[in-house]
Order: C-alpha cells, then structure tokens, then sequence
C-alpha cells in the first residue's frame, strides 16, 4: 500500500488524525515536522529563529523525501504543499488528503497555542492571511475531509471509507 499523506492548516487535526488513523490502521505514523525537529536538534520556532523559513522548507523538502513511501502515513507540515516538487512527490508517493477546517474553527483551537512561529504578532490576522495564501493550494489534495465541529473518530471513519480504493 502506497503511503498516506495527511496535509492541512495549522490546528486542522493532522497530528491527532494522523496518531488515531495509524491506531485504526497498524500503519506507523512519521510527522515531517517533528522529523525536521529531531534532524536539527532544536523546536522549529527555533529553526525559524536561527536559520529563518527558506532554510526549514528547504529541510522539510529533504525530510519527506527520507520517509517511508510504502505501509506509512505521513503527517506533513502545513507550508509543505507550498512547495511543487513536495506536491508531485506525495501524490505520485501515495495518497494526500487535505484535512480541511474552518478558520473560525482553528482560531478557537489554536487561542493559547504560542508555538507556531509563523503567527507570531497579530495572531488573528497573520492566520487568516496565511490560511486564505494556502486555501487554493490545499484545495489540490485528491481527497478533501473537513474536520470542522466532528470528533477525531468521525474523521477517520470518514477517511478509511474514502480512501479504501486508493490504498
């Protein structure tokens, strides 16, 4: 079975629905982001910090391409399907689902979350700008879940169900 790539915004559900589907699966989860943390050494507020946002999408670009394409699902920053070249690896990789959620919905879930260095300042408007930049985008994805106001098991049922073809 090719891999299962799980894209979306910030406070989508990608960690969570990544953690849970691999639960329902036995499929082992890698997450790009913490894989480009443990590479570095340090948190990616930190990365970005020091070495600013080209170098981290330039490392998360090299962190994809050394996770397993087989038997997988694949959590995937939400900057990581800026990048064509990712885009084209993970669709001809495996099967990229886009989790798709309300800005209003992930305002509310990301509200005491300090740790996302590309909110920092003006939260609210930085989130919305970067959301409605990455919308079209996201909308690329083969297969579309929203996980707006359902239960991480709503979503993954939603998820086994439409993807059972492609697998």
């Amino acid at each position: 079975m090719k891999a299962i790539y799980i894209t979306g915004f910030m406070g989508s559900g990608k960690t969570t629905i990544g953690l849970m589907l691999g639960e329902l699966t036995g499929l082992p989860v890698y997450d790009s982001d913490q894989e480009v943390e443990r590479s570095e050494g340090k948190p990616i507020s930190q990365i970005f910090a020091d070495k600013g946002e080209i170098y981290f999408r330039q490392k998360e670009s090299e962190v994809l391409k050394t996770l397993p394409v087989e038997d997988s699902i694949v959590t995937v920053g939400g900057g990581t399907v800026l990048s064509d070249e990712n885009r084209q690896w993970m669709n001809e990789k495996g099967t990229v689902i886009y989790l798709d959620c309300d800005i209003e919905e992930i305002e509310r879930r990301l509200q005491h979350d300090t740790a996302r260095p590309l909110i920092a300042g003006d939260r609210r408007a930085h989130m919305k700008e970067l959301y409605q930049q990455r919308l079209p985008i996201y909308l690329l994805a083969p297969v579309t879940i929203s996980t707006t106001y359902k239960s991480a098991e709503e979503v993954c049922r939603e998820i086994v169900e439409r993807i059972k073809d492609r697998v």
